[in-house]
């Protein structure tokens, strides 16, 4: 699992086309073991990220939940009280 790859999917505001991409980058980072591939393997990396990014999304947009979108902030300031409790206070 990608650890770095956030969920994207039913929050106020919605996911932008930036961070879907930024999420394929991740994923094909991963996949592919290139952090930034050689000139070589451009054309491909790139083809990559654009093709995941098209189907994370379609995906996006296809879900259907009933559930209340979720709130941004609220979730990160609680991601980050989890990360105090597992890791220690930062500082």
């Amino acid at each position: 699992m990608c650890r770095n790859i956030k969920t994207l999917y039913n929050f106020e505001p919605p996911a932008t086309d930036e961070e879907i991409r930024a999420s394929a980058l991740q994923f094909v980072r991963k996949l592919s073991g290139f952090n930034t591939p050689s000139k070589l393997n451009e054309a491909a990396f790139n083809r990559a990220v654009e093709q995941v990014s098209e189907a994370a999304a379609l995906l996006m947009n296809s879900l259907v939940t009933l559930a209340p979108p979720k709130n941004r902030e609220a979730e990160r300031a609680r991601a980050q009280l989890l990360s105090v409790k597992r890791f220690g206070n930062p500082g």
